[in-house]
């Protein structure tokens, strides 16, 4: 059983995640009632794997959400420093210093940037190199949060699938019982000696 789902499992999508099985046929993964607590318990915690990865991808997707805006905001901000020609009128303007406090400055046209890397870390960058350093990021960012995006829809795809899977899993066992106390003459005792519970 564990052979069958591991080879089902093996091709993923682009970033690694590994397809979940589809079970067309029930037979295909049990030959008998005995096996289906081991597989329905594979399929549990394949799901619980994939709703882990769900929730890690959502904060990513968030994080991202906010820091393409970002980024987005500087490169403007960069790109019109850069169209500023030498000798040009100094440009007053306001800046955010944190959310709810903003100071006036003089920009003289500068051919020099300072760019914020993280971990409390500013650079000076040239500002046609500036420029190109935010156009990557922007590109990576916005790509990562495609990614992102397309990984959920594949998730919860996953998810479905497994969540189809346990339930024809359980069908096909309560069919199983029934037609097996059929063959039992309707005795409601179990046909497998080993759920045959010792008396007293």
């Amino acid at each position: 059983m564990s052979t069958k789902l591991q080879n089902k499992d093996a091709a993923t999508n682009p970033r690694g995640i590994p397809f979940a099985p589809f079970v067309d046929k029930v037979e295909d993964y049990v030959s008998s009632r005995a096996e289906v607590d081991g597989t329905m318990k594979s399929f549990q915690e394949m799901i619980s794997k994939y709703q882990f990865m769900e929730v890690n991808t959502q904060r990513r997707a968030a994080g991202l959400k906010e820091k393409v805006p970002d980024i987005q905001k500087t490169l403007d901000m960069v790109q019109f420093l850069h169209s500023r020609k030498p000798g040009s009128e100094p440009l007053e303007t306001t800046f955010e210093l944190n959310d709810t406090l903003y100071a006036k400055a003089v920009i003289p046209p500068t051919d020099e940037v300072y760019l914020w890397l993280g971990a409390n870390v500013m650079l000076a960058y040239p500002v046609a190199e500036a420029e190109t350093l935010l156009e990557s990021k922007l590109a990576t960012a916005q790509q990562s949060l495609e990614n992102c995006e397309e990984d959920l829809d594949f998730l919860r795809e996953q998810i479905t699938t497994l969540e189809v899977a346990t339930a024809r899993l359980y069908n096909w066992e309560v069919t199983m019982k029934r037609k097996e106390k059929a063959e039992n003459g309707g005795n409601d005792e179990p046909s497998d000696p080993k759920r045959i519970l010792p008396n007293g």
